[in-house]
């Protein structure tokens, strides 16, 4: 490009580039934060001019190049689709005209921070450094799918907003779309606020991604779509707003979910979606109580930190596992979470439950999950099962209860003891027959195992007669109920 065709503030801009030095189009005063709204000739560069200058600009033997420019006014399109820049690119403060078109591009480094953009189209960029959009606005898509970025990303405080004459066809396409991207450091959008939804499906990063303090607005849609994602270390969303639906179907991370204080809002649709993914520890500490359906449908954690009152009303958590819940509290404030899955009652559910009670070392709680449980899966039988599993429960709390029993024999003791004492029975013999015994006749009835010889020699009549039959049949099922519950007590053990 001949130099004479360039404008002053093009001029500017073609003699700093060689030295590396930052060309600066803000006036006094001017907000560091927002660029210009002024789209003048004295910051109006083209697009072609800064195509030509990276391509094949001049160069100064000595100094390291670098296109460093701050507050400009960026007219037509940058396109530098399959190119290879060598040098630092900062376009910062700047305001674009039309979406830079970086399809298959190669940068040294990548800065548009506090810039306002139309869109970007990078699929499959490549960038050594880092890719900055911190603070800047684009009001169109942000395309980064197949992306390969060696150092971090970021997008703290940018704001995206859908096209101001969006696509009809393509209602429902991402804003930020970075499916299959590689990022060798981290993704960070603390603050980040986004009219429509972020795809990070088949993402792999390499450090963490942090959404804390992050908006994630897409009501009645999804919000965060990121299917298979892997990070290398956590996925923060501490403070986090979500309106729409948050999708980690076979996410992987390693360490911490960490959702703590956030608020997540999805009615009629699941909220936070998480099956079948790999997480270390998922935390959603003092966060507000979900609006939606939580998945973790055969999801495996390591430590679940959630609180009953954030637990919505419709769970699916067949399949999850994990080894421990936190924060500790007794098994009834736990329990009615066990009533709000949606395939209805799962006994594998139940087993966790008393796994990470056991993992604490509270093996009362485990007990009580143990007997929910059989009381839970008492309404799914017949009707003369739920009878026997009513009796069981009734007396020996299907063996988890075993004083119960033991409070059963003495109340049937104590009853026939005082009833016979009160009218001996007639001895069937009168030369053969024992001392009789009120309180030794009544064992004799009550345990069909033990015999003092009571029983034999002595024959009540009329209603005590029907007292002893009643011993006698009151005794065994105890002894069976009994029984069962310590062989089944004893089988978990």
């Amino acid at each position: 490009m001949e130099t004479t065709d360039l404008t002053p503030a093009e001029r500017r801009v073609w003699e700093a580039f060689p030295l590396g030095e930052t060309v600066d189009f803000r006036a006094d005063g001017e907000d560091d934060s927002r660029p210009g709204t002024s789209c003048g000739p004295e910051r109006t560069l083209r697009a072609t001019v800064l195509r030509a200058l990276l391509l094949d600009g001049p160069l100064q033997e000595g100094e390291i190049p670098a296109l460093k420019v701050l507050g400009a006014h960026i007219a037509g399109r940058l396109d530098l689709r399959y190119a290879t820049v060598e040098h630092a690119v900062r376009l910062r403060h700047c305001l674009f005209e039309s979406a830079p078109a970086l399809y298959g591009a190669q940068f040294r480094t990548l800065v548009l921070s506090h810039s306002v953009l139309p869109g970007l189209t990078a699929g499959t960029l490549r960038v050594d450094g880092a890719l900055r959009m911190t603070g800047c606005r684009v009001t169109g898509r942000v395309r980064l799918g197949g992306a390969h970025v060696a150092g971090a990303v970021f997008l703290d405080g940018a704001h995206l907003e859908p096209p101001v004459t969006p696509d009809p066809d393509e209602p429902l396409e991402p804003l930020l779309q970075l499916n299959q991207a590689l990022i060798g450091h981290d993704i960070v959008a603390r603050g980040l606020v986004c009219h429509g939804r972020i795809q990070l499906n088949g993402a792999t990063v390499d450090g963490e991604v942090n959404f804390d303090d992050a908006r994630l607005l897409a009501p009645g849609h999804t919000a965060l779509h990121a299917e298979n994602l892997t990070v290398g270390t956590d996925l923060r969303g501490m403070r986090l707003r979500a309106e729409g639906r948050l999708n980690l179907r076979g996410a992987r991370i390693p360490r911490h979910l960490n959702l703590a204080y956030c608020r997540l809002s999805h009615p009629g649709g699941q909220a936070l979606r998480a099956s079948s993914a790999t997480i270390g520890e998922l935390w959603l500490r003092e966060a507000a109580p979900i609006e939606g359906a939580l998945n973790l449908r055969g999801a495996q954690l390591d430590l679940l930190h959630i609180a009953p009152e954030v637990w919505p009303d419709r769970v699916r958590i067949d399949g999850l596992s994990y080894r421990s819940l936190t924060p500790h509290l007794p098994a009834e404030r736990r329990l009615p979470l066990l009533e709000h899955e949606e395939g209805g009652y799962l006994p594998y559910a139940y087993e966790q439950l008393t796994t990470a009670y056991r993992t604490a070392g509270d093996d009362a709680a485990a007990r009580t999950v143990q007997l929910a449980k059989l009381r839970r899966h008492r309404r799914t039988l017949p009707r003369h099962a739920r009878l026997w599993g009513h009796l069981q429960d009734l007396t020996v709390g299907y063996g988890f209860r075993p004083m119960r029993a033991a409070g059963w024999l003495l109340a049937l003791l104590l009853t026939g003891a005082l009833a016979f004492a009160l009218h001996h029975p007639h001895a069937l013999k009168l030369d053969e027959a024992p001392d009789f015994n009120p309180l030794f006749y009544t064992v004799d009835l009550l345990l069909p195992i033990i015999g003092f010889g009571q029983e034999e020699a002595f024959a009540p009549e009329g209603w005590y007669q029907w007292l002893s039959y009643t011993l006698i049949v009151t005794g065994w099922i105890l002894a069976t109920t009994i029984a069962a519950g310590v062989t089944r007590s004893l089988s978990r053990q």
